[in-house]
């Protein structure tokens, strides 16, 4: 069933002029084959038997002589009885054999190629009519090949003849019947692929029907294509213009971003280490209390410019998983530790609850998800409260943040992981919790799950609260293993405030104003600092100096267009510069992504404005203790 679909499939694809010859090629083909195929087995039949008939007179002629020899056994005799045998024309082998088999005489031809052959056997009858031995003859049936490949040199030479004369009658029959028709097609493919075409009014009268029609239509149907050809090069010079629009308002987006964020972290900086100055040895109620409201309104800020930091850092793509198995708990504890006081100020319920699974993933990745996700629950939630739980589904595990919040409307559910896409917000007063995002936290919960190859699931009902789910891989449960470091850098938990009592400090800002803010602050901790707003600066403070600085804190853009990372460059290899002794830190309020791409291939720790002195603190101690290893071979 399957051949027979094929092949009507396969004669379908024919022309109309080459089914008509095959018409007629097909059935004198068969005729012919079948009449030289009988006529050529009888003639082979004949042949062969000839040559049997040939080969039994010979082994007769040899029995005849062969019988007085073999009733003596006289074996010279024999051998020569044999050999008068192989002079025969196409025999090939001649042996005589005794009654039991034995054979007393062979001879071969040595003057011809022996091929396949034909053997007949005939015994040898003494007088007395007794059997005394037997007489094999084998001749050679070359000229029944000789004759086969004349009979098939014949049969395609024949059938040649004949094909080629039915295949021209069948060509200059088919010619004059589809001649019409071909140029009919033609006229067709030019139209499809969008010519002018017509078609010679000419052949029989239906024929010429066909033709008078096919022209109407091809005249009507080249103008409806000229006019629609007309409205689509007018649709596309429009889209191409608004996708024009769409690429210089994205780019002009991304530099706002990062001109704004920049600029703004700047005073906002050395806010932070202002504020922190002022706290230093203060003991007035009144004071201490305005210095907490100041940082409450530098945390706040510092939220909004991280949602612009991380989408930043997602367009510029310098986050890469470092996938790792963890258990999950430790995420949990970590969230729970950071969001419960920020709830219970809010007169809110946090639940995270214990689980016992581990998960394959970036940590710090996963961490960012969940934060956004928690604190944009806590911001949308009147009361009641969150819950953060875990369960197993097949080979991954799902990840459910739940509230009792506002609820979001069905129309702007599909909308929410949108960059800048909110949602009017519950009124709920002054407070941390009262602070009003960007719309960028679950736009960057969308990217980073696009890193990780998962899925971020929302389902929600208005005035009842929001569901989001997360689905990560499964991990069996092993040994903890160590959780991949945050992309800046590593800390280390001291609050002591003379930990960097005997440190020199150098100290690269091109803002006078964060210039002083840090001296303060490190005046503070106890440690030498050394000043410089450019690069000349620097380096003629290193003309100077007895040894190199053991830490070095550099902003990343200063004046001219100089940076950070060409004054490290510049303070290395200069002859009193710094060493593999020597800590390096850069701190920077930069969100360009050529930027963060460039931060991120130097391998130098940095730190993004606004920076808590605490972070900072901990900064120094952690990549201060690292130079003291790196120089010490460890």
């Amino acid at each position: 069933m399957n051949w027979n679909f094929r092949l009507l499939r396969g004669l379908a694809r024919l022309t109309f002029a080459q089914q008509l010859i095959l018409l007629a090629l097909l059935p004198a083909t068969a005729a012919t084959l079948v009449a030289i195929a009988v006529l050529t087995r009888q003639h082979l039949g004949n042949l062969t038997e000839l040559m049997r008939a040939n080969a039994q007179t010979v082994a007769l002629q040899v029995a005849t002589v062969a019988q007085a020899p073999l009733s003596r056994m006289d074996r010279r005799a024999l051998a020569r009885t044999a050999q008068t045998g192989t002079y025969q024309p196409h025999v090939q082998q001649v042996q005589i054999w005794t009654e039991d088999g034995e054979i007393v005489a062979n001879s071969e031809t040595v003057d011809r190629r022996r091929g396949e052959g034909l053997q007949v056997v005939v015994p040898i009858v003494s007088d007395d009519g007794r059997h005394n031995g037997k007489v094999m003859v084998e001749i050679g049936l070359d000229a029944v090949r000789s004759a086969r490949r004349s009979v098939w040199l014949n049969v395609a030479l024949v059938l040649a003849v004949s094909l080629l004369g039915v295949g021209l009658a069948g060509w200059w029959a088919a010619r004059r019947i589809s001649e019409p028709i071909r140029a009919l097609g033609e006229a067709v493919d030019r139209l499809g692929a969008g010519q002018a075409a017509s078609v010679a009014i000419e052949g029989t009268s239906e024929v010429r029907h066909l033709q008078h029609g096919f022209n109407q239509a091809a005249l009507a149907l080249a103008e409806s294509h000229k006019l629609l050809q007309s409205r689509i090069n007018e649709a596309t010079a429009e889209l191409a213009r608004k996708n024009q629009l769409l690429e210089v308002a994205s780019q002009a987006k991304t530099r706002l971003l990062a001109a704004a964020s920049h600029d703004l972290r700047q005073p906002l900086h050395a806010l932070t280490l202002f504020s922190d100055g002022l706290a230093n040895g203060e003991t007035d109620p009144v004071k201490l209390q305005r210095i907490g409201h100041i940082r409450e309104c530098v945390d706040s800020l510092d939220r909004l410019f991280s949602e612009l930091l991380n989408l930043s850092q997602l367009d510029a793509g310098v986050l890469q998983p470092q996938w790792a198995d963890f258990p999950l708990d430790r995420l949990f504890d970590e969230i729970s530790r950071n969001f419960r006081p920020v709830a219970e100020q809010q007169g809110l319920r946090l639940v995270v609850r214990k689980t016992e699974l581990w998960v394959r993933c970036d940590y710090v990745m996963l961490s960012r998800i969940l934060n956004n996700l928690v604190s944009n629950s806590l911001r949308h939630t009147v009361e009641g409260g969150v819950l953060i739980g875990a369960r197993a589904r097949g080979k991954g595990v799902r990840i459910d943040v739940v509230d009792t919040g506002v609820g979001i409307a069905a129309q702007h559910q599909a909308r929410v992981f949108e960059e800048f896409y909110q949602v009017e917000p519950v009124s709920r007063g002054s407070g941390p919790g009262s602070a009003r995002g960007m719309g960028l936290g679950l736009a960057t919960v969308q990217r980073l799950a696009e890193l990780l190859n998962t899925r971020v699931e929302l389902s929600s009902r208005l005035h009842k609260g929001t569901c989001v789910r997360v689905q990560v891989r499964a991990a069996p449960a092993a040994l903890p293993a160590p959780v991949a470091a945050a992309p800046a850098v590593a800390v280390v938990a001291d609050d002591n405030g003379d930990s960097l009592a005997d440190l020199r400090i150098l100290v690269i800002d091109d803002e006078r104003t964060i210039l002083e803010g840090l001296s303060v602050v490190l005046a503070n901790w106890g440690a030498t600092v050394l000043a410089a707003q450019t690069r000349a600066e620097a380096l003629a403070l290193a003309d100077s100096w007895e040894t190199p600085p053991d830490v070095v804190v550099s902003d990343l853009l200063l004046q001219g267009g100089d940076n950070g990372l060409d004054v490290l460059a510049a303070l290395e290899r200069h002859p009193r510069g710094i060493g593999a002794g020597t800590a390096r830190l850069l701190v920077t309020g930069e969100t360009k992504p050529d930027r963060l791409r460039e931060v991120a291939a130097a391998g130098i720790a940095v730190l993004y404005k606004p920076v808590s002195p605490r972070v900072l603190r901990q900064a120094i101690q952690a990549q201060r203790a690292a130079a003291l290893m790196m120089a010490a071979g460890l």
